[in-house]
Formats: C-alpha cells, structure tokens, sequence
C-alpha cells in the first residue's frame, strides 16, 4: 500500500453489507436509491471524524430500523460498539399504535436518547440527521407545504419541534460545520427560533 493509503476495510465491508441490505427500496417520495442516504451520512460524517467503525455505523444506521436486520446480526458482524451505535440511531417501537400515532412518542424517546448519548453517537446520528435536513431543505424549497403530505405525519409544525430538539440534543457538535450547516437549513425551513 502506498504511504497515505488509509485502511477502510471495515467500512467498506459495512457499505456492501448496507447496499445489500437495502437492495431494491427506494428513499420515500425520492425515486432514487435508498443507499443514497447512507452514504451521504458517512461523507458527513467524513468531515467530522476518520473514525472506521463510526463510517460504519453511518451506512448501517438504517439497516436495523428499515430492514430485516437485526441489532444481533450487526453485533456479529461488525462487533460491540458499531452494533451498538446503529441501535442509538433506531426509532423504538411501540406496540399497540400505529406509526403516525406512535411518531411523537417514538420522537421523544429518541431525542432523550441523543441528548443524554456519546458524542461517537451524536456524530453518527448528525450524518443522518443533516442528510434528512438536506432533503427536506431541498424538498420544501420545490414543493412548499404539500411536500409535507408524503411523511406519516404531515404536520408541519411537528417536524419543526422534532428538527429544533435534534439540534438541541446535538449541540455538542455546534463547532462543526455539520452542525451549522444542520442549523441552517432548520432555520431555512421554519425560520429562526
């Protein structure tokens, strides 16, 4: 290997595990590939840090939630602390609701989790956050307040509650240009607080 060549044989093996993973499913109201969004989370999270097992994480951060995955496969797979990161970054379940009666709730834990979690935690979950934020910037800006509609939730003003917690429970990470970029857009979208 030459001298500045960089070791990513974990992360490459976690990006193949989620392209398969994903195979086939499109990101919702997108038409494109759902990996896309994994892998903008990893370049995000590129420029916070080189870490090999946090870039893993990033792509696998959705494979448990939105796949047949579990948090175990993971685990044996890529070991202990990657496992645990992509369980930081699923939603709970909650038995007995559906998903839009559940979301608030489901929201809520989530935000509790990050805001009380690792920093190695809040910097995966920035990569996913942001590049939701990106898309909701981009979508918002082209279709208005119908572009709501295509969430379980079209509430507006609920993501905008969900998005002002996130930044709060991340702001560990207000140096970052991630973090600021993150802000924004919110702020593109809702205005400022």
């Amino acid at each position: 290997m030459p001298n500045n060549a960089m070791d990513t044989e974990l992360l490459d093996r976690a990006m193949n595990f989620a392209i398969k993973a994903h195979q086939g499913t499109e990101r919702r109201g997108k038409g494109f590939p759902y990996i896309i969004h994994p892998m903008e989370a990893v370049a995000i999270v590129a420029t916070m840090t080189n870490d090999q097992e946090l870039l893993a994480a990033a792509a696998l951060h959705d494979v448990v939630e939105d796949t047949e995955i579990s948090c175990e496969d993971i685990r044996k797979e890529f070991g202990d602390r990657i496992a645990q990161l992509v369980a930081n970054e699923s939603d709970p379940e909650i038995s007995g609701m559906s998903e839009s009666e559940s979301w608030k709730v489901r929201k809520q834990i989530a935000i509790d989790r990050l805001t009380r979690s690792s920093l190695d935690t809040k910097i995966v979950a920035m990569g996913d956050k942001l590049s939701n934020m990106r898309a909701i910037y981009r979508d918002y800006k082209t279709h208005g307040d119908e572009f709501w509609s295509i969430f379980h939730v079209s509430d507006s003003t609920l993501h905008e509650w969900h998005y002002r917690e996130l930044l709060a429970a991340l702001n560990d990470l207000k140096d970052s240009f991630a973090y600021r970029e993150f802000k924004h857009l919110i702020e593109g979208v809702w205005g400022k607080s």
